[in-house]
């Protein structure tokens, strides 16, 4: 599936994906939702691709599923299938985060497992406030990086927070300048390309089945909740 709005271009045996959809500050839709599902699934069966690296286009990493529609059923199970795709992926991922990453994009970070922020990143998860439940399998991942209390707060304050903070939470491997930041997170993607596949493919596969033991759960869990709360 061609898509305008995510950009796609594999080099050394990195593959970077890159959400393009500036003007709406890369606002989840189906279309991108898709685009990516399927990239991420060339990834997986390329023998070529090593690693992934997730970026975004423009003044932010993503401000979250585009409101400009009611979201459908079919929204939450493709923002879903992502999470899952990317968790489940056997490459390591690594994340470029700049500007806001916000809901699901946030989400999507928390996905991955080496996230790069720039010192002017910002996140937040509104969902609470709004009136949904979160997604992408948050509940588990977030409170295997932050702790379960920092989780419970940062879901239902929904009080936005800053790259220093994200760092010293867990949530983010290394900040740097903003100009820095298309850098090193090559670096850091060409660092894991460089590690014989079996060994990055073990690890990820060891640490996520031990650290996230209960994603699948959570993604169920998330769904119902989803659900309830849409009809009342």
């Amino acid at each position: 599936m061609s898509s305008p709005h995510l950009t796609t271009d594999l080099r050394d045996g990195v593959m970077t994906l890159s959400l393009n959809r500036p003007d709406k500050l890369n606002a989840i839709h189906n279309d991108l939702a898709r685009a990516l599902l399927q990239a991420l699934a060339s990834a997986r069966d390329n023998d070529s691709v090593r690693t992934v690296l997730l970026r975004a286009a423009g003044r932010a990493f993503c401000a979250g599923r585009d409101v400009s529609s009611e979201p459908t059923d079919d929204d939450l199970v493709v923002v879903q299938a992502v999470s899952q795709a990317i968790v489940r992926l056997p490459k390591p991922v690594v994340v470029a985060v700049q500007g806001w990453a916000v809901g699901a994009g946030l989400e999507w970070m928390l996905d991955a497992d080496v996230v790069i922020a720039a010192a002017d990143a910002r996140f937040r998860l509104p969902e609470a406030s709004l009136g949904v439940f979160v997604t992408g399998g948050l509940t588990a991942t977030l409170a295997a990086s932050a702790g379960l209390g920092r989780a419970k707060a940062l879901m239902l304050l929904g009080e936005a927070f800053t790259a220093a903070e994200a760092q010293a939470w867990g949530l983010v491997w290394r900040m740097v300048a903003p100009q820095d930041l298309e850098a090193e997170s090559r670096r850091v993607a060409d660092q894991l390309a460089a590690l014989r596949p079996e060994v990055a493919q073990q690890f990820k596969k060891v640490l996520n089945e031990v650290g996230l033991a209960g994603f699948e759960k959570a993604i169920e869990l998330e769904n119902q909740a989803q659900r309830a709360l849409s009809r009342t």
